[in-house]
Formats: C-alpha cells, sequence, structure tokens
C-alpha cells in the first residue's frame, strides 16, 4: 500500500473528535527534566482506567466517572483535582460495588501497566502446590505494574493494596501482558533480552524464561485466544511464541528498524506491529506474511535510512475492538485512525510528545498518553458488515491453515484470511 503524503492531512482527512483530558499536575521539576507517560491501559470490562503520570505514580480512575466528568465540565478534568476526586469507601465490600480512584506510589518510574481479571475455572499451571497465598474469586481485578528497576509490582485495583513484588528481571520492564483467558499468567517484557512468564495464581512464581531477542524486548501481546505471544524488540525483531509449550514458532522478517509495539486483532486473524521504520505492517501470524502497509512517511525511507528523516518514528499501535480499524501514534504529532481495507487514514488527531495509545474496551474512544497526561477521541463509528462478522467469528476458532483447507471458492477463502 503507499504511503500517505502528509502534507495533505488536513486538507483530505477528517479531525477525530476530542472527548476529554486527564491533566497531571506539574511540580517545579517536571519543568526541567520532562515527564514521559509510557503507558495507558483500561480494564476488561471496561470498569478502570489507569495511567502513569510520569515517575513513579499510577492513577487508578473508573472509567464511567471519568466519562461523566468530560459531559459534565466538559473535555478538561485535571487528575488530581479536589473537586473531582471520587469518594474513598471503606469497607471491602463497597470497594468493589462502586469503583473509587486510587494513586498508587509504585516507588520508582514506571514503564509499563496492565490489568488482569480472575476466571476460578482456570486453576494454576502448578499442580504440586496446594496451598496460595492469595484464592482470587471470580471478581478480582489486579494491576501489575513494570519498574525501571526491573521490579513487577501486583496492586488490588479495587483496594490499592499491593499484593506481589516480583523480582527477577534486571533491567527496565518495558512492557506488560496478562493472558485474556482469565489464568492470571502475566508476561513481562524487559531490557534484559528477555521475557518471563509468572503465574499469579501461584503467588506470582515465574514459570518460565523465553529467550531469543539479542538486544531489548520493547513490547508483547497475547493473541485474544491466549495460544500465542508475540514480542517485539531492537534490531528488527518480531518473535512469535506457542504459550502451550513456551517455544518459538518463528520469527517474522520485514521491519527495517526497532518495532516498539504489536497487537492481535480481535479474532486472532491478524497482528498489528509499529517500528522506527515510519511504517505499521499488519501481517497473518498464522503464515508470517505482511498484508497490509501503513506509512507514516512519504516516500517512505530506504533500508538504508531505515528511520527516516526523524520525527517520523512509530511510536504505538492499538487495534479496534470492531476489527476494523487501527491507531497509531507517531512522532510527527499526530495521532491517525486506519481503517484495513484502506490506504490512507480515515480519521486524524494532533498530540506532542506521544508514546502510547491504546483502545477502550468497546472501541468507542482512544487514549494516548503524553507527559504525563491522556488526551481521548472519539473513534470511527461504522456498522460492521455482516460478511465482516462472519469472518471475526471464523477466524476466532480457525488458524489460516485450516481456512485454506476447507472446501469453498478462493474468493471466499481469501476474504477470510484478509487478502481481499
Amino acid at each position: 500500500m503507499a504511503s500517505f503524503p502528509l502534507s495533505l492531512n488536513e486538507k483530505l482527512i477528517a479531525r477525530s473528535r476530542t472527548v476529554g483530558e486527564l491533566l497531571a499536575p506539574t511540580s517545579p521539576f517536571d519543568k526541567k527534566c520532562g515527564r514521559e507517560n509510557w503507558t495507558v491501559a483500561f480494564a476488561p470490562d471496561g470498569s478502570y482506567f489507569a495511567w502513569s503520570q510520569g515517575h513513579r505514580i499510577v492513577k487508578l480512575v473508573p472509567w464511567s466517572q471519568c466519562l461523566q466528568n468530560f459531559l459534565l465540565h466538559g473535555t478538561k478534568n485535571v487528575a488530581n483535582s479536589v473537586s473531582t476526586r471520587l469518594a474513598r469507601q471503606n469497607s471491602d465490600g463497597a470497594q468493589k460495588n462502586k469503583p473509587c480512584e486510587h494513586i498508587i506510589d509504585c516507588g520508582d518510574i514506571v514503564w509499563s501497566l496492565a490489568f488482569g481479571s480472575s476466571v476460578p475455572e482456570k486453576q494454576s499451571r502448578c499442580v504440586n502446590i496446594e496451598w496460595h497465598r492469595f484464592k482470587f474469586g471470580q471478581d478480582q481485578l489486579l494491576l501489575a505494574t513494570g519498574l525501571n528497576n526491573g521490579r513487577i509490582k501486583i496492586w488490588d485495583v479495587y483496594t490499592g493494596k499491593l499484593l506481589l513484588n516480583l523480582m527477577d528481571h534486571t533491567e527496565v520492564v518495558r512492557d506488560l501482558t496478562f493472558a485474556p483467558d482469565g489464568s492470571l499468567i502475566l508476561v513481562s517484557a524487559s531490557r534484559d533480552k528477555t521475557l518471563r512468564v509468572w503465574d499469579l495464581k501461584d503467588d506470582g512464581n515465574m514459570m518460565k524464561v523465553l529467550r531469543g531477542h539479542q538486544n531489548w524486548v520493547y513490547g508483547c501481546a497475547f493473541s485474544p485466544d491466549s495460544s500465542l505471544l508475540c514480542s517485539v524488540g531492537a534490531s528488527k525483531a518480531v518473535f512469535l511464541w506457542d504459550m502451550d509449550k513456551y517455544s518459538m514458532i518463528r520469527k517474522l522478517e520485514g521491519h527495517h528498524n526497532d518495532v516498539v509495539a504489536c497487537e492481535f486483532s480481535p479474532d486472532g486473524a491478524l497482528l498489528a506491529t509499529a517500528s522506527y521504520d515510519t511504517r505499521v505492517y499488519v501481517w497473518d501470524p498464522h503464515i508470517g506474511v505482511i498484508l497490509m502497509e501503513f506509512g507514516h512517511l512519504f516516500p517512505p525511507p530506504t533500508p538504508i535510512f531505515a528511520g527516516g528523516a526523524n520525527d517520523r518514528w512509530v511510536r504505538s499501535v492499538s487495534f479496534s475492538h470492531d476489527g476494523q480499524h487501527i491507531a497509531s501514534l507517531a512522532d510527527d504529532k499526530m495521532v491517525r485512525f486506519w481503517r484495513i481495507d484502506e490506504e490512507y487514514p480515515v480519521q486524524v488527531a494532533p498530540l506532542n510528545n506521544g508514546l502510547c495509545c491504546t483502545f477502550s474496551t468497546d472501541g468507542s474512544v482512544l487514549a494516548a498518553g503524553q507527559d504525563g497526561s491522556v488526551y481521548f477521541w472519539a473513534t470511527p463509528r461504522q456498522v460492521s458488515s455482516l460478511q465482516h462478522l462472519c469472518r471475526m467469528a471464523i477466524r476466532r476458532v480457525m488458524p489460516t491453515s485450516q481456512v485454506k483447507n476447507l472446501p469453498i471458492p478462493s474468493k471466499v477463502v481469501e476474504f477470510l484470511c484478509y487478502q481481499i
């Protein structure tokens, strides 16, 4: 696909509507050393939103209350203002019934966040230990924070209390991801060139170390069925792992510079990766081929000058729940919304110094972090076709190899494999 000529953005593309802002208060030293928000996250059930305020502080807020405040007070919402702070509940029962906000001091610079929810049927994989310090119920909601010193701290979202302190990485924990199946399996990606698999239902026992990256690991993401893990890192690395066997399946070749973010589509049929080579690639992870390319620099840089003329590095990528839209965030001060079947963005929004973005659980809002604050935009809304909904239903249970063996017309196979 062709790269998009950036100078035509305002003329050809609709601007996304601003929903709201969460502005963190500044202190004198922030103005001297700056403040970077590397991570924002929505809880799986949409109940909470969390973000790093730039240093060691993480803010946890009920998402529904955020939306109400945006409607009542306009788009701006100072994150720590007394007027918008929710009353804390005293009893555990009240806290679980009525979400309340928490300000968490993690003790060191926060680089990564991830929410995890528990399903009782998913038992710990460690069968030899019968006694556990924590017994997670069905309504359990945890927040994992990855820190500059290599530690991972696990917090109870409802109470704001520290539950576990995981220590094994020797460098920055750059990204975290929970398995979507409710097993509370956590994977961490670190600058120490490893990924580590933790079982929180076994009191945070480290189950496995995944080795293969030769340089920093920037990001990781589970497939929707929790069977695959993608990890990305420096030196063009995109790896796929079998999470039942904890073994590498394949390396995806195609990027020309460091790969810094990745995410699977809701049906698991596609994988989006973002790179400093100014591109977002959409892959078929099951066969390792590039299906789409979304360029952020025109003309695209050659492999020799893989980073382009600076200010075009792609920092983050996120898949919407409808399976049709992708958001990307680049150093050119723009957020872009793409459709998987169109070569140009369908909407754009301005953002200086943005480093991370993610869609809300229902896909209606995109959150992006910048300088300790968060900005929210309404996402492109479109009623999905029956064809696309059927494709997603099929691809949730069938990898590409099985689809290609179905006794159906070749054009239908191409559609199911996102080739047309």
